[in-house]
């Protein structure tokens, strides 16, 4: 199992974020997401946000730091990406 995470450069509701992704499967994602206590509502179309004092838990728990380039890659490579729809609010 392996889930990857990026540096916490995101703003947003007056924090930063970091992007945290699964390159096997979303179930994968969702489980290791549940192990450091990410709550489902923090997953947003292919990858958990996670906020930036929850990174070293993250970490800690097994999640590799690559670049937020590299999220993007591993996902697309895995065939898991998932775009922004244009017009959605999300």
């Amino acid at each position: 199992m392996t889930v990857y995470i990026d540096p916490p450069t995101w703003p947003g509701h007056g924090r930063m974020w970091s992007h945290m992704v699964s390159d096997v499967s979303y179930d994968e994602l969702h489980a290791f997401a549940e192990q450091v206590g990410c709550p489902r509502r923090a997953f947003e179309r292919d990858h958990y946000d996670v906020p930036a004092h929850r990174y070293a838990d993250a970490v800690r728990a097994g999640a590799v730091e690559v670049s937020s380039r590299e999220v993007v890659r591993l996902l697309t490579r895995a065939g898991l990406r998932r775009r922004k729809r244009s017009g959605s609010g999300r």
